[in-house]
């Protein structure tokens, strides 16, 4: 049973005791009325009581059963007190205390309290960022645990909302969804809530729904926290540029109401101190160091546990991986990211046209997996509208070409997995592929693959 509706419960249980109390007084001043109202209440509790107990607990308790019982002896006091038969107040209130007390003692035994956690991802690709730490929780039988996908909104250049996203249907089929609108976080006050969206309304490209903010949804639980969807480089925590670039992850209204944080090292962590240090001053940093936690990321447990054997391929990657006498082709996966195009633009544009066609003639002894980040086609049509036409180009002609994988699904760990070797943008998927020892190689967007070998 949930920690709030237990807590009910036993608020009417206390009740329960007092009205018994009231209906022993009553009986002395012969306000018989008055005492068979009170006893339809003490009823109508024990009911209610009694579905709470078979709604979380199941049927046929021993709880249930004395609960039956008070309702009866509840019911014959009643008729007694309405036909004017004699009536001895101690002796009925010794029967209600004795069956309260049993009730209690069986419900006690019986009645425990089941924590909830939720986690609250907005972005399916982003799902490995927890699903770690959710596997946990639904593996034990002490906690609910809860995955309810909240929606998003692309902006528009001016900062307004403009395509709604809910991608709840894109998630692996052994999560179980919950639907945002079947959950009430106010009501229903989870233990622990986790999130992997920091930015609430200070994000330029896209927003989560704003009643899921982080500045709100901390009013709904005990315990907010945040997991960041991305790893970075390991830093030098000593050196301050280092921290200053780390800077903008820290800084986040996640970060500052998350009542936990919990980052991919000890170093980051000493980032994360700094930085927030920064912005709120030296006197705050015993509330950072308690609250920011280096234990690692989910990311990391997810990639290194995927291997190629757990995957199914999609029949068309099958085809262009595999030869005719079954040998496999050599798979490199192509990553290009946010920041590159958002820094680079068209340069950008010529760099991934480069790429694409360098590796359309080489067919015979390597397949590209190109997976642009999840967000270019929200941060160009935000940020770079004028880039768009020509970004969508490249990928139509890339697909109509069918040389190469085009991954634009949720499942990054698949990618890295069938992967022999990765090139492209530096980003968070480098330290995934560096994680499982994969061959990295970073592009340069002003050197053309000829020049690079």
């Amino acid at each position: 049973m949930r920690k709030n509706q237990k807590a009910q419960i036993d608020g009417l249980f206390d009740l329960l005791a007092d009205a018994h109390k009231t209906v022993e007084s009553c009986i002395n001043k012969r306000k018989y009325d008055e005492a068979a109202l009170v006893l339809e209440d003490c009823q109508d509790a024990a009911i209610g009581i009694g579905k709470a107990i078979d709604g979380s607990e199941g049927e046929d308790t021993e709880t249930v059963k004395a609960l039956e019982e008070y309702c009866e002896i509840i019911y014959l006091i009643h008729e007694d007190l309405l036909s004017g038969s004699s009536l001895v107040a101690s002796d009925i209130a010794n029967r209600l205390r004795k069956i309260l007390k049993t009730i209690l003692h069986c419900y006690r035994k019986e009645v425990k309290v089941k924590r909830e956690v939720v986690f609250l991802p907005y972005k399916a690709s982003m799902w490995d960022s927890l699903e770690s730490v959710w596997k946990k929780y639904d593996a034990d039988p002490e906690w609910d645990a809860r995955v309810i996908p909240i929606p998003y909104y692309d902006k528009n250049p001016d900062g307004t909302f403009s395509e709604f996203h809910y991608e709840g249907n894109d998630y692996p089929e052994y999560v179980p969804i919950t639907f945002y609108k079947n959950y009430d976080l106010e009501e229903n006050h989870p233990d622990e809530i986790y999130i992997h969206n920091p930015y609430d309304d200070a994000n330029y490209v896209t927003s989560i729904e704003p009643h899921f903010y982080s500045k709100n949804i901390k009013n709904y639980t005990d315990k907010l926290i945040y997991i960041p969807y991305f790893v970075l480089n390991e830093p030098e925590p000593n050196n301050k540029s280092v921290i200053e670039s780390i800077s903008h992850f820290a800084q986040t209204p996640g970060v500052i109401h998350a009542h936990e944080v919990i980052v991919q090292s000890e170093n980051i962590r000493k980032c994360y101190i700094e930085a927030m240090v920064m912005l709120a001053g030296e006197h705050t940093r015993s509330i950072w160091q308690r609250k920011i936690k280096g234990t690692g990321s989910p990311k990391f447990d997810k990639v290194v546990n995927v291997t190629k054997e757990d995957i199914e391929l999609p029949v068309d990657w099958k085809e262009k991986i595999c030869r005719k006498d079954n040998t496999e082709k050599k798979v490199i996966l192509y990553n290009t990211s946010v920041t590159s195009l958002l820094q680079e633009s068209e340069d950008m544009i010529e760099k991934i046209r480069d790429v694409l066609s360098f590796f359309k003639t080489k067919t015979d002894d390597v397949i590209l997996l190109w997976r642009p980040h999840p967000l270019i086609k929200a941060t160009i049509s935000s940020m770079r509208p004028m880039l768009w036409d020509a970004y969508e180009r490249i990928v139509e002609w890339y697909k109509s070409e069918n040389f190469g994988i085009y991954d634009d699904t949720a499942d990054l760990d698949r990618a890295i997995a069938i992967s022999d070797a990765y090139y492209g943008d530096g980003s968070s998927v480098v330290q995934l592929c560096q994680k499982v020892k994969m061959p990295v190689m970073i592009q340069n967007v002003h050197v053309r693959c000829c020049d690079e070998g």
